[in-house]
């Protein structure tokens, strides 16, 4: 009788201590309706994770969950990303939600004509990234280089609207930007811009300008037709855009110091293209640049109503720039005194 209970008192206190692992691992603290969304960022550890699941009251203990972890082998398949875990679940179906599981997706629309650093700082909010390195893959020419045929990634930044799992890292994020460009501007565009005579990174710059200025898509191909007769005048493109570019607290409106920025970007001093893109432009802007209108104008200025005024002289532009500045002065009126 002494030799049973020898071997079996053990037994049964070592099964007693399985069961309540057991129960702890597999069992939730108790049933709940509710659920949670919680963020892994990229790089965080099983016991970083633990903590987080705990803190979040998903899990009744972060050991539970780390001991769990190592029991199944998991420790390499926790994977970052956004997940809807049930309030109050066991340890081990924590752990099969995050190594299984269906992960939530992040909406991030990128507007028509945004400057690369305004995309940064957006993907930063919604995805928890670094912007800094962002524009720092951005402008790494040798990154730039393996993507396109540019010193930089200005221009081929495509603005639609992205899903995203959180979690992703900037180099991925970029890389599926480029594609959607890829897939977007077929070669043929890529072609007639040599045919033109241009480098299409030059396209993508003039069309960066023309998403700038315009306000309408139908004039796009007029504006463009506007730059295209500058260009083969040698007449400065005087873009305020370019301008915008360059200065740091835009955009706002520009004054007479802002034209005389020493910049290659500057537009009213320098003929010609700028070095590259002042944003990332739509398909609309880029064929726009590639087929501009046939058109005699060498000027435009807006006319109050998101519209333009298009001249062929000097003097019919500075009659339309009048009537504009009427209009401006009127609508600060207005604003100041609105009654």
């Amino acid at each position: 009788m002494k030799r049973f209970l020898y071997i079996f008192i053990p037994f049964f206190i070592l099964l007693g201590i399985l069961t309540w692992q057991a129960w702890q691992i597999f069992w939730p603290l108790q049933p709940a309706h509710e659920s949670v969304l919680i963020k892994i960022k990229y790089g965080l550890g099983p016991s970083e994770i633990a903590s987080l699941l705990h803190s979040k009251g998903i899990i009744a203990d972060a050991d539970d969950f780390t001991k769990t972890v190592r029991l199944f082998g998991e420790n390499g398949s926790l994977r970052a990303g956004m997940y809807e875990l049930p309030a109050r679940v066991s340890a081990y179906k924590a752990m099969k939600i995050l190594t299984t599981g269906k992960q939530h997706y992040i909406k991030v629309t990128i507007p028509e004509g945004w400057q690369t650093r305004q995309i940064a700082a957006r993907f930063a909010r919604e995805l928890d990234v670094d912007s800094t390195r962002f524009m720092a893959l951005v402008n790494d020419t040798s990154f730039a280089r393996q993507k396109v045929k540019a010193p930089s990634l200005d221009g081929f930044l495509y603005p639609e609207t992205y899903f995203f799992t959180y979690g992703v890292n900037e180099r991925h994020i970029i890389e599926r930007l480029i594609r959607e460009f890829n897939q977007t501007i077929p070669d043929t565009l890529r072609l007639w811009a040599e045919k033109l005579g241009f480098s299409f990174h030059e396209i993508l710059t003039l069309a960066s300008i023309i998403e700038g200025e315009a306000m309408l898509e139908e004039e796009m191909n007029i504006i463009s037709s506007v730059f295209h007769n500058r260009l083969e005048r040698g007449i400065p493109l005087q873009a305020d855009p370019t301008i915008q570019f360059i200065i740091p607290d835009g955009p706002r409106r520009l004054l007479n110091r802002d034209l005389e920025i020493d910049s290659p970007y500057n537009t009213y001093r320098y003929a010609g293209l700028p070095p590259g893109p002042i944003n990332n432009p739509s398909a609309s802007a880029i064929k726009a640049a590639l087929y501009p209108a046939d058109t005699p104008y060498l000027y435009f200025v807006a006319d109050g109503t998101g519209a333009h005024t298009f001249s062929t002289t000097l003097s019919q532009h500075l009659n339309a720039k009048a009537k504009f500045d009427k209009i401006r002065k009127r609508v600060a009126r207005e604003k100041k005194n609105p009654n």
